[in-house]
């Protein structure tokens, strides 16, 4: 039997590169994003079979009607990756309601409901994953309302794992370090800034380079695996070592 995943904010980087990734091992993948331009490249880039849906993930009433058209068409979901984000730069003094709440709302919120909402769609062996941050753990300046959001999702994925453990369903987050995709031009840098700060966050990694969309789709691949089985309340570190020196 095809096993089926949903996978939001899948039309461009770590989503798209999961996208594939599960295609390819089979899995039928349906992906969402808000972004015409993005949600369009999505089309051409992934496989027929994968279906592209709009959806904002910040939305109840969106994540309402995924969670309707998923239940038409599949039934059933094996795997959710919450992978959907915003993520806006600014001191404290810096960042006005409207973007504070944005974050929630996509960051937290949306994925909250729409996972309610997606529960009857979850049975025994199914797997949800969060898509963290380091910055869940270590402070980041200018970043304080978008790490509170990854601490957010942490807390949510462990308190979930516990409450949906006796269905069978399986929850972990993954906390990412540096990783070099087309988010990095959205943090509304200079060329010439965004080079430099790529270079010093470099300096501060481990193994001594960003981290790829192609590695960060290979730990989804294994949390929703059946190698995987014993995996629930997890936070896995993917951040080449970042924020683990002292």
């Amino acid at each position: 039997m095809t096993r089926t995943a949903l996978i939001t904010g899948g039309t461009s980087g770590i989503g798209l590169a999961t996208a594939q990734t599960l295609a390819a091992r089979g899995y039928a993948v349906v992906v969402t994003g808000r972004n015409p331009r993005t949600l369009a490249d999505a089309e051409r880039a992934l496989p027929a079979g994968v279906r592209v849906e709009r959806a904002d993930a910040g939305s109840v009433a969106d994540a309402d009607r995924l969670a309707t058209d998923l239940g038409n068409r599949f039934g059933a979901l094996d795997v959710v990756l919450l992978n959907a984000a915003v993520e806006h730069p600014a001191p404290l003094d810096g960042i006005d309601e409207a973007g504070f709440d944005e974050q929630f709302a996509v960051n937290v919120k949306g994925q909250y409901f729409l996972l309610q909402k997606l529960l009857p769609l979850l049975g025994p062996g199914s797997s949800v994953i969060f898509m963290s941050s380091t910055g869940a753990q270590h402070g980041l300046p200018g970043l304080a309302v978008y790490c509170a959001t990854k601490g957010a999702q942490v807390a949510l994925a462990r308190s979930l794992a516990v409450e949906l453990a006796p269905r069978g369903i399986r929850v972990n987050a993954i906390t990412l370090g540096p990783v070099d995709t087309p988010a990095l031009t959205k943090l509304g840098m200079p060329a010439d800034e965004l080079d430099a700060f790529k270079k010093t966050i470099t300096a501060r990694v481990p193994l001594g380079r960003f981290g790829t969309a192609q590695e960060i789709a290979d730990a989804v691949a294994f949390l929703a695996s059946p190698e995987a089985t014993y995996v629930t309340g997890a936070t896995m570190m993917v951040s080449g070592g970042f924020g683990v020196a002292a």
